[in-house]
């Protein structure tokens, strides 16, 4: 199954004003890659760009083939968002939210097998299974976000700042389980607010400001320059 996905060039215009500036990056597979920067640095927009929801100018190709523009046939090849705050269909339950994510597959052994997959990751939307989406906690909806994106059975993840209003404890068991879907052998693209956290668990960081990838490199690397420790790392 393809993982590999190479951005080269990326420009992403909202009618006059160019929001990505030739954007270059690649995912390699099983990695897990951040995108760390300050809020209007251009990080959605990049995660809508591959999803196909924006048009763009440039290349974005996996395994060396260019994307398809419509995001249903991007789902189909295994590249499936997560988007910022969350978006779930908040009147159906948790278990139409999962159904929803496999709606295009046909093998229902295998759907059955992975919502089982998800409630060994998030045991508590097994209690939740009847209770609207809408209801449940902040915490518990992001699970059900990243579960209802891992039930289009994807080789790729796309996680768009999924710490966003969750408490400090809720973030930590967030990111484990992240590492987890990663182990599982999913490729993550993680774009996060929450800096350090981000780059402990990812194997290389770009770093993006005013639309432009300005340092990139190995997040062990970039946890040590004292440029981003001090703009994105409070030191």
């Amino acid at each position: 199954m393809s993982h590999h996905l190479e951005i080269e060039n990326l420009h992403v215009y909202y009618g006059n004003i160019h929001a990505l500036h030739g954007v270059d990056m690649h995912v390699g597979k099983g990695e897990i890659v951040s995108v760390i920067g300050v809020n209007g640095s251009g990080k959605s927009t990049l995660m809508w760009s591959i999803s196909g929801v924006l048009p763009y100018k440039g290349g974005i190709r996996l395994d060396g083939t260019p994307l398809p523009a419509r995001p249903n046939e991007i789902v189909n090849l295994g590249i499936s968002l997560v988007p910022e705050r969350r978006r779930l269909f908040t009147a159906l339950s948790v278990k139409e939210n999962l159904i929803m994510g496999a709606i295009r597959r046909k093998d229902k052994d295998g759907v059955a097998a992975d919502m089982e997959r998800c409630f060994a990751l998030y045991p508590v939307l097994k209690e939740r299974l009847f209770q609207r989406s809408g209801t449940l906690s902040g915490g518990e909806q992001q699970m059900l976000a990243i579960s209802r994106a891992l039930m289009s059975r994807p080789s790729i993840l796309l996680l768009d700042e999924p710490s966003l209003g969750l408490a400090p404890i809720v973030t930590e068991s967030l990111f484990d389980t992240i590492a987890t879907i990663r182990g599982e052998g999913v490729t993550v693209l993680l774009v996060e607010q929450n800096a350090f956290q981000a780059m402990e668990i990812s194997d290389r960081t770009y770093v993006m400001q005013a639309g432009r990838i300005v340092e990139s490199g190995k997040s062990s690397d970039l946890l040590e320059n004292p440029i981003v420790r001090k703009a994105y790392l409070g030191d």
